[in-house]
Order: structure tokens, then sequence, then C-alpha cells
């Protein structure tokens, strides 16, 4: 990409923020956004309420290709987006169709998936989910072991999957499943989409230590699975895994989540006093974790943006993905556990009633459970999405050649 391209990028980002800062104050509903900020929960009605108004501006599906629905939007373009929205602390973006599945059946799907999924995923009416992980199957995703067995026109899929975010909700599995077990272990995974109104699915629910029903055990018991839902070919779904890899763990919104903390942080330590008397900004240990943070988050805000530009210019080596997954989800948690040591005895005490219901009297602060919600939920972020340790093992193989 030359100079100019990268230039008229970076202009059409920036103006891409100030519409989002525009959508926030003006568009956004306010206690929609007020419950988000607080890290209350939302639930499947918030959620595609909140796709379908990004929609509407034309956003949740901007960084793919014009033909299939996008604003064909640039790396750089994607990442403000996100970016931004998740400085003003507003609801996650839903990936699972928009960012993971969608580009995975535009790039390998057949046209009839195409013309069945896409607009589907655009509108909002097809909730999905992600089988991946399984027991055993984590982070070392080639050792999965749900089957699917040929058998005519359809496969007959057997196995289980855990930490499958929003199942209970999902119209949709896009999933990886064994078709052999031939050669590498790798080169026996294909792709496959399921309807999870099939019978024989069960999705049981696992309580995350924040209290909530977050994820799920997915049980799959010889559910028959038409081979048209095959994305791609048998046998290379290993390639799809790690194109829609990629995609989950580039995501801009780690940088603004950092961002939001750190500037509620701030506030927090201003606004509240230590014993004795004077606030815990002027506390010196606080003042020198402050500095620390900033100093992160200013590398980490430039790392990624070299990354979406190394993107954008076809240079990158795969390693800048996990260097921003290892450095923004740590960064974040560290920035979270300090929040929780700001508030003193507000961070001890966790009234989960009062995140699902605004008008309850607070624990300290107006979001000190959201706060607290956060900090536990989050202690997952280094596993999940890929663990830290393996996101070093890929940047000591791309960048250290070890």
């Amino acid at each position: 990409m030359t100079a100019s391209a990268v230039a008229t990028a970076r202009s059409r980002a920036q103006g891409l923020r100030a519409d989002i800062r525009r959508f926030c104050e003006e568009v956004l509903p306010a206690s929609l956004r007020q419950r988000s900020e607080r890290h209350q929960v939302l639930d499947k009605a918030d959620y595609l309420q909140w796709m379908r108004l990004l929609q509407q501006q034309g956003w949740v599906v901007g960084h793919w290709p014009q033909a299939y629905g996008g604003a064909g939007w640039s790396a750089l373009e994607r990442f403000a987006f996100e970016d931004e929205l998740a400085r003003h602390g507003c609801p996650w973006v839903i990936p699972f169709g928009v960012k993971y599945v969608g580009p995975v059946i535009y790039t390998y799907g057949s046209e009839a998936q195409k013309r069945r999924f896409l607009p589907r995923i655009v509108s909002s009416e097809d909730f999905w989910a992600q089988g991946y992980s399984e027991p055993g199957a984590g982070s070392d995703l080639a050792a999965l072991r749900t089957e699917a067995v040929r058998d005519g026109g359809h496969y007959r899929v057997s196995g289980q999957k855990v930490w499958t975010t929003y199942a209970q909700w999902a119209d949709w599995l896009f999933c990886l499943v064994r078709t052999s077990r031939d050669g590498r272990p790798q080169d026996g995974i294909s792709f496959l989409l399921i309807d999870m109104r099939s019978p024989g699915i069960t999705v049981k629910p696992i309580r995350t230590m924040d209290g909530y029903h977050h994820v799920n055990e997915v049980w799959l018991d010889d559910v028959r699975v038409p081979v048209d839902n095959l994305v791609g070919t048998e046998g290379a779904g290993w390639a799809y895994a790690k194109f829609l890899l990629r995609n989950e763990r580039s995501a801009g919104a780690i940088v603004g989540m950092a961002h939001h903390v750190l500037q509620r942080l701030k506030r927090l330590a201003a606004e509240t006093c230590v014993p004795g008397g004077g606030a815990w900004i002027d506390q010196p240990s606080l003042r020198q974790r402050l500095g620390e943070f900033e100093l992160r988050f200013l590398a980490l805000e430039a790392a990624a943006y070299q990354a979406m530009e190394a993107v954008m210019n076809g240079a990158e080596s795969g390693a800048e993905a996990a260097l921003i997954k290892v450095r923004g989800t740590e960064l974040y948690q560290d920035i979270a556990e300090t929040l929780i040591d700001t508030l003193g005895p507000a961070g001890v005490a966790y009234d989960t009633a009062a995140l699902h219901h605004a008008g309850l009297p607070p624990l300290g602060p107006d979001d000190a459970g959201g706060i607290v919600k956060e900090h536990l939920y989050n202690r997952a972020a280094t596993v999940f999405g890929g663990s830290s340790e393996v996101q070093r093992n890929i940047l000591a193989k791309a960048v250290l050649g070890l």
C-alpha cells in the first residue's frame, strides 16, 4: 500500500472516530450506554438492539467487502471502530457472526452458503456461537475429538464443546470437527455450520466466577448435519480456524478497554480518600502504578497501530496479533486489580442483584459492583482466544526463530 493510501486510511479512521463520538452522544440510548459503562448485565435483547443500532449506521459489518454488504474498511478503520467504541464503554460488539464466521463464509464458503447466511448475519437475525474448545483441547486445538462421520448426505456429529460463549442464545454453531484420523492431527479437521435446533444438542450452563451465565458446555449426540453445511473442503478446517483466530486476536477492543478502565481508575483515585485524609491519587505508590500503566498503554497503542499498518502493507508476520493479545489482556487485568484495591471495602462486597436492577442502592460508587464483576470475569482474558503462554510461543517462533 502506498504512503498516500495509508494517509487516506488514517484520515478515514479519524473521521470514523468522530462519527462514533456523535453516535454515542446523540443516538445510543442513555439507558443502554449507562448500563454498559457500569458493567451491568446485558441480555440477548440488549445485544440485538445494540447490533442493529450499529447496522443502521452501516458499521456492524463495515470491515466486510462491499459485495457482501460491508463498507470495505481498511484494517486501520476496523481497528479504530472497535477501539473507539470500547473507549466509550459501549457494549461488546458480539463477534461470532460479524467478525468470525461471516468472513470465513465469504472467503471459503459456497455461493449457496453466502446467500443463505451472510444477509442474516448482517441483520442479526441469526445469533452465532463458536464451537472450538473442548475438554483437553483448548489451547491445543489440534487435539479436538468431536467426530463427524459421513453418512450419505449428512454428517453424524458426536462430542463435546466447552466454554461456548452465549450458546444458550445461539441459533447456529460454527464448529470444528474431526472427519479423519489419518496423517497429522491438523489435517483431519473440518469446519461445519450446525443448526442449534437440531436433535441431539444439549446446552449446559457454566457459571463463571462473577456468578453469571456467559459460557456453556455443548453436547452433541449423533447430531445430523447436512453435508451442504461443510465450509470449503473436508479436512481443511485447520486453515480456516487459523484465519478466524487472527481476526479474534487482533481486536481493537483490547486497546479501547484498557483505555476505558485506566480512565476510570484515575477518576476513582481522585474521588476516593485514604484513611487519615487525602485522595488516593496523591499517594506515591498509586501514582507510580498509574505512571506504569500509562507507559504500558502508550506502548500497546503504538504497537497496535503499527500492526494495523503492517497488515495494510502486507508485511505482517503473524506475531503482531499475539503481541497485542498478550500485552492488552495483561494490562487490562493489572488495571482492574488496582481498581479493586482503590475501591477499598467496596471492592470486597459484591451484590450481583444490583447488576440486574439499576435502581438498587449501590455498595460504594454506583459502578462498584460492575468493577468487581469485570475484574472477576476478565481473569479469563489471558486464557480465551489463545492463552498468554500460547501467544508467547507464537512470538518466539515468529520473531526469535525458536
